[in-house]
């Protein structure tokens, strides 16, 4: 399968794409942890059906330590017991904002109460910015049907 633009090397859409990925860089050193960022990262890219985004955020939370078990529930959540209440709270936030125009009227104030109730500012703040930026790769990705399944953990390092 090939991308039907090479997104990285046209000159708008690289330029686009190293925004958004310095942009990203950002929630390295943020007070949301990494585990919360790749769950989060792994259920965005599931509901938006980003094969790419998939396949480097599983493997970049396989090589920080994230167990297999937890990596292949993040799908089931909700029936899932591996999964913190603070978690959870992330993962419903981040459902709810991926499916706004699926007509479920948006995030809704029980699902952000529920975030920031194990979340200070600053946490919700990056959660909100995780969330922003995977849906933005989610569409570049899929737009251009970018191939996955090659990408190596600390590859975009």
């Amino acid at each position: 399968m090939d991308a039907r633009l090479d997104y990285f090397r046209n000159p708008v859409g690289g330029k686009f794409m190293r925004t958004i990925i310095s942009a990203g860089r950002t929630l390295a050193d943020s007070p949301l942890s990494l585990t919360t960022q790749e769950l989060v990262r792994m259920r965005a890219s599931q509901i938006n059906g980003c094969a790419v985004c998939l396949d480097i955020h599983t493997k970049e939370a396989a090589a920080a330590g994230e167990s297999d078990v937890r990596i292949n529930l993040v799908a089931a959540w909700r029936e899932a017991t591996v999964f913190s209440e603070a978690e959870r709270a992330a993962l419903e936030l981040t459902e709810q904002a991926c499916r706004m125009a699926d007509g479920a009227g948006g995030v809704t104030d029980e699902a952000w109460s529920n975030a920031a109730r194990h979340y200070d500012e600053d946490q919700l703040a990056a959660l909100v910015a995780v969330i922003a930026l995977i849906n933005a790769f989610n569409r570049v990705n899929v737009l251009v049907q970018n191939p996955a399944g090659d990408y190596q953990a600390g590859q975009f390092a």
